[in-house]
């Protein structure tokens, strides 16, 4: 839970130590709008996945279930500064399967926290063989770093990509090979 008294006086200090006046107009409401905007956006560490990948249904086919561009917006924990971009989630059922809209609600969970990419990428797949128990999992993330793009090096429109395997996806390089076919599909 996000203590909007807390976050509200670290703005007000941010933003005295950059020399702004508190007090102007246009600042005057910000701290307790950073502090709405943080509930918000790191809403995720209030939620397990557990709650989205528990409704399951069974079925025969138990060929690969991909769900791709999932758009999702996270906040790097080095500089607080937000990355973006999207999350191409894949598993092969084993009996049963979750609704689609699970696989993006679980990536909602792990992308509403400050976050690590590549950290992020390995909890994803991780919740998804641990709660829908699939014979394997693959998930891709492609995202732009604002930490990387506005500030420091500065290079925009470059991507980072990263990668999780678990189960028959590490063992079977044909599997990753149609996942890669599908996503250009």
């Amino acid at each position: 839970m996000v203590d909007h008294e807390k976050v509200r006086e670290a703005v007000r200090l941010l933003l005295e130590g950059i020399g702004e006046d508190v007090n102007r107009e246009g600042l005057v409401d910000t701290p307790d709008r950073i502090a709405r905007m943080y509930e918000e956006i790191c809403g995720g560490m209030e939620e397990d996945a557990s709650e989205h990948l528990s409704k399951v249904f069974s079925v025969d086919n138990n060929e690969m279930v991909l769900e791709k561009d999932i758009v999702f917006y996270s906040t790097c924990e080095h500089h607080l500064m937000p990355f973006y971009g999207k999350a191409h989630v894949a598993y092969i059922p084993n009996g049963r399967v979750v609704g689609l809209s699970k696989l993006a609600r679980t990536v909602e969970v792990y992308a509403k926290r400050l976050q690590l990419q590549e950290k992020m990428t390995g909890q994803i797949a991780d919740a998804i063989m641990e709660y829908l128990a699939p014979r394997g999992v693959m998930v891709v993330i492609e995202a732009e770093h604002t930490c990387m793009t506005m500030r420091g090096i500065k290079k925009p429109g470059s991507r980072t990509v990263s990668v999780a395997t678990r189960g028959v996806f590490c063992e079977d390089p044909a599997l990753q090979a149609q996942f890669y076919h599908m996503l250009r599909v």
